[in-house]
């Protein structure tokens, strides 16, 4: 097979799919991404970069569509250079997000299109009005609305999708679910497991152990839309009963959803402002290498995840899949995982109280605890990891190559010139 992979951040949610297809010498693995990102082993990788950026006089509407079109002509252009060398792939494995594909069956129309499709905005009952208080005025719904024209041409152009929930899979238009398997990425619970024996060395020379009082919390970024002001809270009013419980905390201090305060500071910062928290234990690492991140994990007693209905991070899963007893957001991404008192512990997002109270019980349960982490373990393993998730995957590619759309002479470009967006 010939196979094309496109994300803007190679490796992105590809890490394990194009190094397996790439193993295999009968196959041929290309990735287009931007520059910098990361080389994989057979992979050849194609850099490109937009030409320029959306003109500061498009309508904000319209400004992430008109990124997506820079981003799918540029990727078009260097596509086409492939094809004049010969290359023309079985399959195109893409991330729809940020229109990079919008062109790829126009210039290898017998390409079968395998998109990633990660989340269909709504201007209710999911993300944007989550937040008690927050209005939703007709500019939002406007808004939300017109950004979802790149997510349905996406849809229209895709021969087929995956999506990684089915909390995901039910926020796009039904008329297209058929279209969509879930089908997640997978979780590499080979090397993200269990380790009695991890320490980890914080700041002041404190070496801290799986036999200690410690909370743990991760997330890309400190922000709301991860329940960062709300674990704050919560862990103030933790750290006040239990005088021997340290907090780890890990991320960066950027946005990666949302916005940042109106004074451009961080949530970090804020957050630090307003609770009164005794920082001799709680311990904020920032951004930290994966072997680093994989041994916060192994320490933790209890693992805090909290998110807005969106889309679900891999580091809960893989904090399940480390053994953690995770303390987990009432919120319907996170209750497709986690049952609670099953193989995890649920709280209310906007409840630091009851935040509080989840994680001390989890820090004195004994009895029980070990079965509780065992099946947040085999939680993982049967439905999120590697073993169920990329044969699954490779089967998916392999059929998609065995059934690329013929070529038409609608779907042919036209010769010349005309072939090359502008």
């Amino acid at each position: 097979m010939r196979i094309a992979f496109v994300h803007n951040n190679c490796p992105g949610q590809y890490k394990h799919l194009a190094p397996r297809l790439a193993a295999d010498p009968d196959n041929q693995v290309v990735f287009f991404s931007k520059p910098k990102r990361p080389e994989l082993p057979r992979v050849r990788k194609i850099e490109w970069v937009p030409r320029r950026a959306p003109s500061s006089s498009t309508h904000r509407y319209l400004r992430n569509f008109e990124e997506g079109v820079l981003n799918g002509q540029e990727v078009a252009r260097a596509a086409q250079a492939l094809k004049k060398e010969g290359f023309q792939p079985d399959v195109v494995c893409a991330h729809m997000g940020w229109g990079e594909a919008l062109y790829l069956k126009d210039v290898w129309p017998r390409a079968a299109l395998l998109g990633y499709f990660e989340y269909f905005y709504h201007a209710f009952g999911t993300d944007v009005d989550f937040e008690p208080g927050r209005e939703v005025g007709l500019d939002d719904v406007c808004r939300i609305r017109t950004k979802n024209a790149l997510h349905l041409l996406n849809l229209s152009i895709a021969d087929q999708g995956v999506t990684p929930t089915r909390w995901q899979w039910t926020l796009h238009p039904p008329e297209y679910r058929d279209k969509l398997t879930v089908l997640h990425e997978g979780i590499d619970t080979t090397t993200v497991g269990p380790d009695p024996s991890a320490r980890l060395d914080v700041d002041s020379g404190l070496t801290l152990s799986a036999q200690d009082e410690v909370v743990t919390y991760v997330a890309r970024n400190l922000e709301p839309y991860r329940g960062f002001p709300s674990f704050m809270r919560a862990l103030a009013i933790l750290l006040k009963r239990r005088p021997r419980c340290h907090a780890v905390i890990v991320g960066g201090d950027g946005v990666s959803y949302g916005s940042r305060p109106v004074d451009g500071r961080s949530w970090r910062e804020h957050l630090l402002e307003e609770v009164d928290l005794d920082r001799s234990r709680a311990h904020f690492l920032g951004r930290v290498p994966y072997e680093r991140y994989l041994k916060v994990l192994q320490v933790s007693r209890a693992h805090v995840y909290l998110s807005y209905p969106f889309v679900l991070s891999w580091s809960m899963l893989e904090a399940m899949a480390a053994g953690c007893l995770v303390v987990g957001s009432r919120t319907a991404p996170v209750e497709e995982v986690i049952e609670d008192g099953r193989n995890g512990f649920l709280a209310d997002f906007f409840s630091p109280e009851e935040i509080a109270g989840r994680i001390a019980e989890a820090l004195d349960l004994h009895a029980g605890r070990d079965t509780l982490c065992e099946r947040a373990r085999q939680t993982v393993e049967e439905r999120y990891s590697l073993a169920h998730c990329l044969p699954r995957h490779v089967e998916l590619v392999r059929k998609l190559a065995g059934s690329a759309p013929s070529r038409t002479r609608a779907q042919a470009p036209a010769a010349g010139r005309k072939a090359t967006p502008r």
